[in-house]
């Protein structure tokens, strides 16, 4: 079954569809064929926003694509304050939930108080800390995306005329700083002289505040936009510029604005530990390592409506530095810093 937990509207029926019908064969993969048969493991989710903002979706998705496939039963909330997420913890752990999946990055110490309480429940909690051998049922993961990033990064510098590039963020974390530093890595690979407009909003969910703030940039000259935010690909739709999207591919809503993404991919994460709870092996780990390119959890988008319209040498390195991250002859650097703009 699946239940939608939230302090806002219920999900609507045409919703729910577009979420099932989006889901594909390759949310199985890394799933053991023998599992399958298994007893669906009871899987709880709980979200600080809703599970339309991108990076909660991709985790929605994944346990959607289990369930649909019968390994799961999933339930989540959203919307979950920070001052509530402990109690929903503890109502999943105490319902019978064997997998705990979500986010704790304003929780650290709460969460860890509760994981300290249920250590029969496997939790699999997006962190900016490491595992700690003292919660061996407390395993973490972030989403390192950044060889995408880098890739969407060589795109926008080949697009800019100007040279002035926008970045527009939620916070200041390690999780969004790697992939703004990415980024603007790449970008320098195609525009050497390039400047970066940064501005965090403090919000993951404020896509009016995000526009706002692109608006902004694009009126200090930025032709080229990134949207770590909702908003923010609107602005550069209104301005006619371009944007290159983070973690979901929203081209098909920005056809002529979102030049390219980097998008994250939470089925090998969620997957790999889906297996451990059934199999018995689930220990404190760090899951970040299956958000890498080599490991199936990001990709850069397909050009679509820009095919043709990239230049060449552009299209080129892409494909060149790919396959260097895959073969392991290129690592794309993590930089946890705050990127500097200039």
């Amino acid at each position: 079954m699946i239940q939608r937990m939230t302090a806002g509207a219920p999900l609507s029926r045409r919703r729910l569809l577009q979420s099932t019908g989006a889901l594909t064969a390759t949310g199985l993969i890394g799933l053991p064929a023998r599992l399958l048969a298994a007893d669906p493991v009871s899987v709880a989710g709980i979200y600080t926003v809703p599970v339309e903002q991108q990076w909660v979706s991709r985790i929605h998705k994944a346990a959607m694509a289990q369930q649909d496939a019968g390994a799961v039963s999933y339930t989540f909330s959203e919307n979950t304050a920070n001052t509530d997420y402990a109690r929903v913890m503890r109502e999943y752990a105490e319902g019978g939930a064997k997998l705990i999946v979500g986010e704790i990055f304003g929780v650290e110490d709460e969460a860890r108080e509760v994981v300290g309480d249920y250590p029969e429940v496997a939790f699999l909690m997006g962190s900016s800390f490491m595992p700690d051998p003292a919660h061996p049922n407390l395993a973490v993961f972030d989403n390192y995306i950044q060889d995408a990033s880098y890739l969407s990064g060589i795109i926008a510098g080949a697009m800019t005329q100007s040279g002035n590039i926008g970045m527009v963020g939620g916070f200041p974390i390690p999780e969004v700083n790697r992939l703004m530093n990415a980024f603007m890595a790449g970008v320098r690979e195609t525009r050497a002289d390039a400047k970066f407009q940064i501005s965090f909003i403090g919000s993951w969910f404020d896509p009016p505040k995000a526009k706002e703030t692109a608006f902004a940039m694009i009126d200090a000259g930025a032709d080229v936009m990134y949207a770590e935010r909702f908003g923010v690909s609107d602005a550069a739709k209104e301005r006619g510029v371009f944007s290159v999207g983070n973690v979901i591919d929203t081209q098909a809503d920005y056809p002529e604005t979102v030049v390219a993404s980097a998008l994250w991919h939470f089925e090998p994460t969620f997957n790999a530990a889906l297996a451990k709870v059934q199999d018995g092996s689930f220990t404190a780990d760090n899951y970040g390592v299956y958000s890498q390119m080599k490991e199936g959890g990001c990709s850069l988008a397909p050009l679509g409506t820009f095919e043709g319209k990239v230049p060449e040498a552009a299209v080129a390195l892409v494909a060149e530095r790919e396959a260097a991250i895959k073969d392991g002859s290129l690592t794309v650097e993590i930089n946890d810093n705050e990127p500097v703009a200039g």
